[in-house]
């Protein structure tokens, strides 16, 4: 059994540079220049779930979700914003859930790190 542990006060070491390039997701970026970076501790690739670690710099990203996601942010603040125009600010501590072939935009307003269990009939 592996047990995978995420605190807002972990140290969560080098995570890797992750462009907006993938064309499934059709990324458009709307403030700033946001960066991201992230790292996978379980599934991925040729798996239909993934499990790991994301964080982002300040800006505004509109993209598609690409699989059903269960997040939690451990640091920072954002804006998901949808594509009928609601919206939520989630902080340290809060969790949503947002469903494949949303379209959304991440507005982050502080650097913003998270961790997502996603999932994805016929595999990422």
């Amino acid at each position: 059994m592996s047990v995978f542990s995420y605190r807002p006060d972990d140290d969560f070491g080098e995570l890797e540079f992750w462009a907006f390039d993938n064309p499934l997701s059709d990324y458009v970026i709307k403030r700033g220049d946001p960066k991201t970076y992230g790292r996978l501790d379980k599934g991925g690739p040729g798996h239909d779930f993934r499990l790991g670690v994301w964080h982002c710099t300040a800006g505004a990203i509109e993209c598609n979700e690409l699989g059903d996601e269960l997040q939690t942010i451990l640091k920072g603040k954002v804006r998901l914003i949808e594509a009928d125009g609601s919206s939520e600010v989630y902080e340290a501590g809060d969790s949503f859930f947002t469903r494949q072939g949303d379209r959304v935009t991440w507005d982050v307003i502080e650097d913003v790190t998270k961790v997502f269990y996603a999932t994805r009939e016929g595999g990422f």
